[in-house]
């Protein structure tokens, strides 16, 4: 499985459509085989779920995202965890192990000031909400 981190200085980038990169994860048997950065160059909002499709990411961890990318992942067949923060190689670790515990309450801080938005949201485990990965962290 290859997971997708939104990527800058190897932290967890906040806004998913303008992050800079994104880290790539290779899983084979639970554990992170090869890392590689992808450079999303000026890749915008629209494209970006095509470039991980593409580069055949099953599962992107990202901060905020907003509503129309995540219709743009789920059409492209790539899971979500967004609300993550953090060194994005402690948080591929922590989803591996079942450990990670994103925001489940994350918003795309770029719509701050537009009316009431919410980017929606999926952690790595079943919560009061019903929120979950779909299995691929544990």
């Amino acid at each position: 499985m290859r997971i997708a981190v939104t990527c800058e200085n190897n932290e967890v980038f906040q806004h998913f459509g303008h992050t800079p990169s994104f880290a790539v994860f290779t899983v084979e048997d639970g554990k992170v085989v090869a890392k590689e950065i992808l450079d999303c160059g000026e890749t915008g909002h629209g494209a970006l779920a095509g470039l991980l499709k593409e580069g055949g990411i099953k599962l992107l961890i990202c901060g905020g995202i907003g509503g129309g990318a995540q219709m743009a992942l789920a059409e492209a067949g790539v899971e979500l965890i967004g609300g993550a923060a953090g060194n994005v190689d402690d948080v591929v670790k922590a989803c591996l192990d079942g450990t990670l515990t994103p925001n489940p309450d994350f918003q795309c801080h770029h719509h701050d000031g537009e009316a009431a938005h919410s980017c929606g949201s999926h952690g790595c485990h079943d919560d009061a909400a019903g929120h979950k990965c779909g299995g691929h962290c544990h």
